[in-house]
């Protein structure tokens, strides 16, 4: 949507840091996202930085070494200071002053490409950490495809639920286990129940999956028992980040009911380190539309803004790499491919639902989206449904076979957005490798 953009989108801007203007690079001039992070085996404290090109800008030097305007560097203080959800708790209007500023301060022949250049570090040469302390973690059901394609599993004549259409479902996770791109996910334990067996027994998971999700923040809260009404919910967004939301299926299967998941989901959540922002994402908005036969959102979930740019074109993919393959120098191959525009609630729907009842969110809250399958067979946001729940294994181009995820195995979710007019953007990897389960 136009009314959204500015000249910080302008497609033809270039930077004077040079790895910015490949054309494949997830981090171009347009994109500005924010991330924590510290020098690779300094053991320093954390420092906030933007992602350009395949460098990071450190925030605390560049506020520093760098003439700002009295309200930037106002802006710059708190992530100077290394606490990101400070800022993020200051609005849209802060992110946009921001995004301005450094937007002039990183293209082609700005005044202050001198002063910045040794704030450079590359992204090979830092360790990426949470970009904030979340305090709250929900992850919502609002890929369609998905919910559709798991019940068919289940409920082969009823794979919706008949509230799924009224109501953006979600369930409370556990934040204390979100870790970030590239951690080791280990296998859980859990009660598993064997349909050979008359009594369930404490096992290894043996059917692990990813789940292909999209992760909003918060940036600005709200006061208890004071809604935000939908009109408003995306001034209280920050940014997005992939998400995977492993699961371990078979332990999922015997503990779910009556109330929904818990160990089959609290062992691990990892997300990607760059949070891109909303206004980022301005060039790819498209108006979100509900199927005439489905039911029309009810008041509360319904406004003008949200019909017109609601829906967001993300192109998301899975990749996987098998230990074998890591061995044998084969590169991750792709197991599908499927696009958040297709998602059944948007960001701004969720966060409206969730504070309707009188929900505080607060600064560094993170929400789920749900797995983001396509409507093809091919485009399942899981094993699961890839694997038709294991009747029909994926074949590796390593001549292995896969149901569910095996020790050894790298998961790597990746995103980026494309569209005419507009510099192709990119969330960077959310990658984690599968190890065994603890010894007992």
């Amino acid at each position: 949507m136009t009314t959204l953009t500015d000249a910080t989108h302008d497609p033809a801007l270039v930077s004077w840091v040079e790895s910015a203007n490949a054309p494949d690079t997830d981090f171009p001039l347009q994109n500005l996202p924010l991330g924590a992070f510290r020098r690779a085996g300094s053991g320093e404290g954390v420092r906030i930085g933007v992602a350009i090109g395949d460098q990071v800008l450190d925030l605390r030097q560049a506020a520093g070494r760098c003439a700002w305007g009295g309200e930037v560097a106002a802006l710059l203080a708190p992530l100077a200071g290394g606490d990101l959800a400070a800022f993020m708790a200051q609005g849209a209007a802060a992110r946009r002053g921001l995004r301005q500023a450094l937007s002039a301060a990183l293209r082609a022949g700005s005044a202050q490409a001198a002063a910045l250049a040794p704030c450079l570090l590359p992204q090979a040469a830092v360790e990426m950490q949470l970009p904030c302390r979340i305090g709250d973690y929900t992850d919502f059901y609002a890929g369609v495809h998905h919910a559709v394609a798991v019940g068919r599993m289940f409920r082969p004549d009823n794979p919706l639920l008949p509230n799924y259409k009224w109501v953006p479902i979600g369930y409370h996770g556990r934040a204390s286990s979100i870790g970030v791109s590239g951690q080791p996910v280990r296998r859980p334990h859990g009660q598993v129940k064997r349909a050979e067996r008359e009594a369930p027994e404490l096992l290894p998971c043996e059917r692990l999956d990813y789940e292909l999700e999209l992760g909003a923040f918060v940036g600005l809260g709200n006061a208890l028992g004071e809604p935000v009404p939908i009109a408003r919910a995306e001034e209280h967004l920050f940014g997005l980040v992939l998400l995977n939301d492993w699961s371990a299926r078979d332990v999922q299967a015997w503990e779910y009911q009556p109330l929904g998941p818990f160990l089959a989901k609290n062992f691990a959540t990892t997300i990607s380190p760059w949070i891109v922002t909303l206004e980022a994402l301005a060039p790819f908005r498209r108006p979100f539309v509900r199927a005439a036969d489905d039911p029309q959102p009810l008041p509360y979930l319904d406004s003008a803004h949200n019909r017109a740019a609601g829906a967001i074109d993300i192109v998301l993919e899975v990749w996987l790499q098998s230990a074998r393959m890591r061995e044998s120098g084969r590169p991750a191959q792709r197991l599908m491919r499927s696009n958040f525009r297709d998602a059944y609630w948007t960001l701004a729907q969720m966060l409206a639902h969730h504070t309707v009842g009188g929900c505080n969110l607060q600064p560094g809250d993170l929400l789920g989206s749900g797995t983001q399958s396509g409507p093809g067979a091919d485009e399942g946001g899981s094993l699961l449904e890839l694997s038709q729940a294991g009747r029909k294994p994926l074949v590796l181009a390593s001549g292995e076979t896969r149901s569910f995820l095996a020790d050894g195995d790298t998961v790597v979710l990746r995103a980026h957005c494309e569209a005419a007019g507009a510099r192709r953007i990119g969330f960077g990897d959310c990658a984690g490798t599968v190890v065994a389960a603890a010894a007992g």
